[in-house]
């Protein structure tokens, strides 16, 4: 996962990247460019409006999603970010969507200072302020899009279930992590974990599906006595892991 760095700061934590503040963007060039980008963006936004007239919002946002997508550099993420704050119903323009980051819905939002990592493909989704997700991050709507019971019927064509998915405020997502559910404020999810199951608040979960092994905050929810659960589960005591590291 890429490393997100951090100015200097009087809340500065062991394992930060220390940059000065001279790198950072004047706050007043800044705004200059997200004003350009918006104004360049126009363009596509109203053929993007014409077009869900035509068909339908839902049918003509991905391929907008996927053009910009493929925006390279600095100049994709002002540009990506300017057309999705002119789209969704929330898109801070603090917020940093790398190359290669879909959303498949109009109906997402992104809040103040979220990080998307590269080829992140996120669907009907809600990122709280300060939310950070690794590179190759797929949030999907559920596990449960189609319906599997029939035989007589193709997958395809059964029923399913789309439940709009929030990232909780402050919370890591690690690369290649799959989420199928709530995760809840300042959580931690390990790298490559599957999330199929509400991850309560303070919790760092990591595995496949994705397990509790401990809370971030003292006084933390206790571990379950059930072997099989799995929201708010505590491995870490049952099974003497300690529960440090990255995701």
């Amino acid at each position: 996962m890429q490393h997100v760095p951090r100015p200097y700061s009087l809340e500065t934590r062991p394992g930060d990247t220390i940059v000065p503040n001279a790198l950072f963007v004047n706050p007043a060039l800044k705004s200059m460019a997200n004003g350009l980008c918006l104004a360049v963006v126009v363009p596509a936004y109203l053929s993007f409006g014409l077009a869900s007239l035509l068909v339908g919002s839902a049918r003509a946002f991905p391929g907008w999603s996927q053009a910009f997508s493929l925006v390279p550099g600095l100049l994709g993420v002002y540009l990506r970010r300017a057309f999705y704050r002119l789209v969704f119903p929330r898109c801070d323009a603090s917020a940093c969507l790398s190359f290669g980051a879909i959303f498949s819905h109009p109906t997402a939002e992104v809040g103040r200072s979220v990080y998307v990592g590269a080829y992140c493909c996120l669907g009907d989704v809600t990122l709280e302020d300060d939310v950070l997700l690794g590179s190759h991050v797929s949030i999907t709507n559920g596990g449960s899009q189609h319906g599997i019971e029939r035989l007589d019927i193709p997958i395809r064509e059964q029923p399913g279930t789309w439940p709009r998915v929030t990232i909780g405020k402050d919370s890591w997502i690690g690369d290649r992590a799959v989420i199928m559910a709530d995760v809840g404020k300042h959580c931690v999810i390990g790298a490559g974990s599957v999330v199929t199951a509400p991850i309560p608040d303070y919790a760092i979960a990591v595995g496949v599906p994705a397990r509790v092994v401990r809370y971030r905050q003292p006084g933390g929810p206790p571990c379950s006595a059930s072997p099989d659960s799995q929201d708010g589960q505590c491995l870490a005591e049952r099974n003497g892991l300690q529960g440090t590291g990255s995701p």
